[in-house]
């Protein structure tokens, strides 16, 4: 006689076709849920797309950069090749006007004058904006600083023509210069300043300092305000005086503003036109001759225009041999 017992393994239940189709929806809704809150991966544009919108955004700056700067720089490096007097026929003379550059008494003697004016218009304002700068600080927020800066810097919106003639003016023989000294006691120091071979370029120079030095004293001030307080405050736990801020916190943490103010002051000087033109004009004699003057006295005057572009190219050069070697430094100090 048979058994009608079932067997063990004959009471799975095993799900149906439907569950298992129902199963299956139910992990693609949790699969779809857990992504729906990412947000969807950003197309990245064409890169050839955005580099010709940036040369669109560039070429109005290129183009008016490339006419005035770059086509007159090739033309003045072609004119001074020849013997030129800027209308009639050009004769090519090769390195000629270049000796002369270099040979010429009258124009190494403008080249000497503008390497004096380094003094002036370099080392003058930049030592004074230091100290300007440091004592500015000291006084903090308020009032007096912001007026100090103020006046300061007005010299460097007034224009280089207008601060010429006012200047002349002063160092006229009965200008605002020779009163002073006259109501200090000093009167027989008096004389035409600009008209003495002997102070006419210092006199010359001070101007420069004087425009020169609220730009020094206000780039400076920017800078300092960007150093660590922190390091002043534990220079003075260590019993640091003002001078050793000044040389060990102070000075270093100024290199890159002492580098640009160095540039823009040394082009200043090398490069020197507006205050000498409306000054002395170059006299007495040859006594305040700069390149910029000779250069115009060259070109214009004397009709001399490959002469006048070899000058002027090699002015280019000197600026950039004296320039260059200062972003080096500051550069390399970085490091």
């Amino acid at each position: 006689m048979t058994s009608t017992r079932p067997r063990m393994g004959d009471d799975t239940i095993r799900p149906t076709p439907s569950a298992r189709r129902a199963a299956r929806d139910l992990a693609r809704g949790a699969a779809s849920s857990s992504t729906a809150g990412r947000p969807a991966p950003r197309k990245r544009g064409a890169p050839g797309r955005a580099g010709t919108i940036g040369w669109l955004l560039v070429a109005p700056a290129l183009f008016f950069y490339a006419a005035f700067v770059l086509w007159p720089l090739i033309q003045g490096v072609q004119f001074s090749f020849y013997d030129w007097n800027g209308i009639g026929a050009s004769t090519w003379v090769g390195f000629a006007n270049y000796l002369t550059v270099f040979t010429d008494p009258d124009l190494l003697g403008a080249i000497r004058n503008a390497f004096v004016l380094i003094a002036f218009f370099t080392v003058i304002p930049v030592i004074a904006g230091l100290v300007l700068a440091t004592l500015i600080r000291s006084i903090r927020a308020g009032f007096f600083s912001s007026f100090s800066q103020t006046v300061l810097f007005l010299p460097q919106i007034i224009p280089l023509a207008a601060a010429g003639i006012a200047w002349s003016w002063m160092y006229a023989q009965t200008g605002a210069v020779n009163q002073i000294l006259g109501w200090v006691g000093l009167g027989g120091l008096a004389r035409p300043w600009l008209g003495d071979y002997q102070t006419a370029l210092p006199a010359v120079g001070l101007i420069g300092s004087w425009t020169l030095t609220g730009l020094c004293t206000v780039l400076l001030l920017t800078g300092i305000g960007k150093i660590d307080t922190s390091l002043y405050e534990a220079a003075r736990l260590d019993g640091a005086g003002w001078w050793r801020e000044f040389f060990t916190i102070t000075i270093p943490g100024l290199r890159q503003e002492l580098a640009v103010l160095i540039t823009i002051t040394i082009i200043a000087a090398l490069s020197s036109f507006d205050i000498i033109y409306t000054t002395t004009l170059g006299g007495p004699g040859r006594a305040t001759l700069v390149p910029g003057i000779s250069i115009y006295r060259i070109g214009f005057t004397q009709s001399e225009v490959g002469l006048a572009s070899a000058f002027g190219i090699v002015l280019m050069i000197l600026v950039l041999v004296v320039v260059l070697p200062i972003q080096r430094l500051s550069k390399v100090g970085d490091k």
